[in-house]
């Protein structure tokens, strides 16, 4: 599959998750096998107001490649400077978010408000096409609610202005995570658009994987909770595709090595005061599996330091190695 010039193959994408999809967990995602990562959601405004958080978030590790930044807002004008500064940092393409259903978001006419907005999504669109040289790209929902779907003749409007391709959520504003996903909405983007289109939305394990692909007609699959704590779900998605078979889930010893690996990232980006904090509920994913893990999760609450994490971790894996793993 290729986004303008950008070659994603095998098409197994990260998809950008606010508090979630920064530089260590793409790092994370993309050692194993994840062909494209999103940044998390960038304010337009807050940008243009030189915030420094919006400015972090785009920060882009070395080597990182390809990868996106995604940015969010209402005003064609603020989204524009948004999608140059973006490119500024190094993105390889611009994603617009017009699926966030937070209703801090929402108020502001951004996010998935623009699915009710015909004429401003489109003029948002066409504006930050015009801005940059990079390929651009919408990260949607099917539509506001059931009665709304306006995902299909929006996608085709975004098309003749310039965008690359449509990554959709199979789920409403309405929906948020609550209802499982409906792939119907993928197909039916897919049937109005020649750019490709990417189904997001409860692909969980490479069957998943498949039947998207096969029941939609999607060109890629994009990847989102369940990555939590299970990063080599982009490796054992690409391989069953490309093969057929399945791959063994990874051992404990394995899980904790990654975990670690992820610890010593985030302190290494944010320092250990901030890495951490941020790091208990990722850390969290990665303790589970067996039926004595919740006391392990729980308390990845109380860690403070970065010895904290290793120790949590040694002796989760103690306790794991006794026992039989399972992802559920």
């Amino acid at each position: 599959m290729d986004i303008g010039n950008i070659s994603i193959d095998p098409p197994v994408m990260l998809a950008p998750m606010a508090g979630v999809s920064n530089r260590a967990f793409r790092a994370v995602a993309r050692k194993q096998g994840a062909t494209l990562c999103i940044t998390e959601m960038v304010n337009a405004n807050a940008l243009l107001h030189h915030s420094a958080k919006s400015y972090w978030l785009m920060e882009i590790d070395p080597g990182e490649s390809p990868v996106g930044i995604q940015i969010a807002g209402a005003d064609p004008d603020a989204m524009a400077e948004a999608a140059i500064a973006a490119a500024k940092q190094g993105a390889h393409l611009i994603d617009i978010n017009m699926g966030c259903p937070v209703p801090k978001v929402v108020k502001n006419g951004a996010g998935s408000a623009l699915l009710n907005d015909m004429d401003g999504a489109v003029r948002v669109v066409q504006t930050v096409v015009q801005s940059v040289e990079i390929p651009v790209t919408v990260k949607m929902r099917a539509g506001w609610d059931d009665n709304h779907i306006t995902a299909p003749q929006l996608a085709e409007a975004f098309e003749r202005v310039g965008a690359q391709a449509i990554f959709l959520h199979a789920r409403t504003r309405e929906d948020q995570y609550r209802r499982p996903a409906n792939w119907q909405y993928v197909k039916r983007v897919k049937e109005r658009v020649s750019i490709p289109v990417v189904g997001n939305g409860d692909v969980e394990t490479p069957q998943d994987a498949l039947r998207m692909l096969e029941q939609t007609g999607a060109d890629g699959v994009m990847i989102g909770r369940a990555s939590f704590g299970d990063p080599w779900v982009f490796q054992r998605i690409s391989y069953f595709l490309q093969t057929g078979q399945p791959l063994p889930a990874p051992s404990a010893e394995q899980r904790a090595g990654m975990a670690l690996w992820h610890v010593q990232r985030m302190v290494e980006i944010k320092g250990e005061s901030t890495g951490i904090a941020e790091m208990r509920k990722q850390l969290a994913w990665y303790l589970k599996g067996t039926p004595g893990s919740a006391a392990y999760r729980a308390q990845c609450t109380k860690i403070t330091t970065e010895q904290d994490a290793r120790t949590l971790v040694a002796e989760w894996l103690d306790h794991a190695r006794n026992e039989a793993l399972s992802w559920n």
